[in-house]
């Protein structure tokens, strides 16, 4: 038995199902109560945005959303800085609302905050508009791409200052997961657009074999293993009684009521990516306190997972067990009455994703060794370029991103040219095994925190937030003043 699955969001392309997508990601109740307090707020935009960046005779455009906070922005005269978010593979609103450090330390800097949205995301559609011929064909799609959105960042970002008369106003770029890696590649890219980058959670080394394909499902397994040895047998054990239960008279039957999914679908293939997807994405969020980025969760979600599976009530039963694991993730608040695997829905739009990994965001994870708490698999390029020839017509371009951004010998290279990134990843996030985990130089930083999931640090801040992540959000914001003290510096000797 092999799963395959793609996981489009937070810059996963995890081939275990070529069929599936991410199951539905709820909105968030959260959200609202923070933007009811008034603690969210901010203005819709569109810019007049360039198709192609780099080619003359192309002269289309496209309006790209970009969301504005001005409430604690110091001014123009004051050369106050601005912080931009450069957008995820998804709506931007999803990423706005759920990057409440950035809000919170605006008032210290009166900042100016701008998310952009990504281009072929949320409401920045090329062509119109019209999604469905921006996704028509390899031809439309072929302007998705990571360089064509980082010119879009950076062309956005000048017209902006321009307009607000900010030419010495400082940027700093801010960004999770894919956005992360684009924060770190802006700065490396567009240095004088932008004096300094926070890049939390980017696996910018989960290419060209800089990284072992199996890091990301390593991480995953520890993260259950430490938290129960039991806990990691079981699930490790289910695939197989899986398996051989679907294989039996009368076996899909038990399966469906033993993980109680609706009766308009039920394969072995959708069971098992139903359940890996949640081991997964739980491993991603394992936040400290409650959250409800993907789903509503509880805080330490895997620990709330080994406790379903230990639990002496459900006995020796495998199934019960595991659905008790799956249910934190896709039902804590108890609403589902059954799962339905064959929801293609995207409320977030993510489908972009596929495109893009199937062109240069070649990133090996499928990797699992027999300790695995999956079963035993290899990374196949093979397999991933065939999908994409059959999808789109096209072949993947694995070393692109490490020719375009660098990757190899990454301490020696940014220790030359390099300055102002810091990379945050926390080891619980199977990411961090691609991440920068080392500090590079003075100003090229790595924070490293050992009970930290994807992206914990952009989180609203909460009372309940441990020492370790308050650390954490203090140091970074030093790091920023001393990038922003520096600049001004400068700015004075100049004038």
């Amino acid at each position: 038995m092999k799963m395959r699955l793609i996981l489009l969001f937070l810059v996963c392309f995890s081939p275990i199902s070529f069929a599936k997508i991410p199951p539905r990601l709820f909105p968030s109740s959260l959200d609202d109560q923070l933007s009811s307090k008034g603690k969210l707020s901010y203005e819709t935009n569109y810019f007049t945005q360039i198709l192609d960046h780099f080619n003359y005779n192309n002269p289309q455009t496209f309006q790209q959303r970009y969301l504005l906070n001005d409430k604690y922005w110091g001014g123009s005269k004051n050369n106050a800085p601005i912080f931009v978010y450069t957008g995820n593979e998804g709506n931007i609103e999803w990423f706005t609302q759920n990057t409440g450090f950035m809000f919170e330390i605006a008032p210290h800097f009166n900042a100016l905050l701008v998310f952009i949205e990504h281009r072929f995301y949320g409401k920045s559609i090329p062509y119109g508009g019209d999604k469905t011929i921006a996704y028509s064909n390899k031809t439309t799609l072929g302007y998705l791409s990571s360089t064509q959105a980082l010119a879009d960042y950076a062309t956005l970002i000048i017209d902006l200052k321009n307009n607000l008369t900010a030419i010495d106003s400082p940027v700093v770029v801010f960004g999770g997961s894919y956005g992360g890696m684009l924060a770190a590649w802006f700065r490396l890219k567009y240095p004088h657009v932008t004096i300094g980058a926070l890049a939390s959670s980017a696996p910018i080394l989960n290419f060209g074999n800089i990284t072992s394909p199996y890091s990301f499902n390593n991480i995953i397994t520890q993260d259950f293993k430490g938290e129960s040895e039991n806990c990691y047998k079981v699930i490790k054990g289910s695939w197989k009684q899986i398996e051989d239960m679907a294989k039996t008279k009368g076996g899909w039957e038990k399966l469906r009521k033993s993980f109680r999914i609706c009766k308009n679908y039920i394969s072995q293939g959708s069971l098992e990516n139903w359940l890996y997807t949640a081991f997964v994405y739980t491993a991603m969020t394992d936040y400290p306190t409650p959250s409800n980025f993907l789903n509503p969760l509880p805080a330490y979600p895997v620990k709330q997972m080994c406790k379903a599976i230990d639990d002496p009530k459900s006995g020796m039963d495998t199934f019960e067990k595991i659905y008790g694991a799956a249910n934190i993730y896709y039902n804590y608040t108890g609403n589902a009455t059954c799962f339905d695997l064959n929801d293609h829905s995207d409320p977030h739009g993510l489908s972009g994703w596929t495109w893009q990994a199937c062109t240069e965001m070649v990133m090996p994870t499928d990797g699992n060794n027999k300790e695995s708490i999956f079963p035993p698999s290899k990374w196949d390029y093979n397999e991933r370029a065939q999908f994409c020839k059959s999808n789109f017509g096209v072949e993947p371009r694995p070393n692109w991103v490490t020719t375009e951004f660098g990757g190899y010998n990454i301490e020696r290279v940014l220790k030359r040219f390099g300055s102002n990134i810091i990379f945050f990843n926390g080891q619980r996030d199977p990411w961090s095994g691609a991440g920068v985990l080392k500090d590079i130089s003075k100003s090229i930083v790595a924070i490293v925190a050992k009970e930290g999931a994807h992206h914990v640090d952009l989180r609203w801040s909460s009372k309940e937030d441990p020492k370790w992540l308050k650390q954490v959000r203090e140091r970074e914001v030093n790091i920023i003043s001393n990038w922003l003290s520096q600049y001004y510096q400068s700015l004075n000797e100049i004038y």
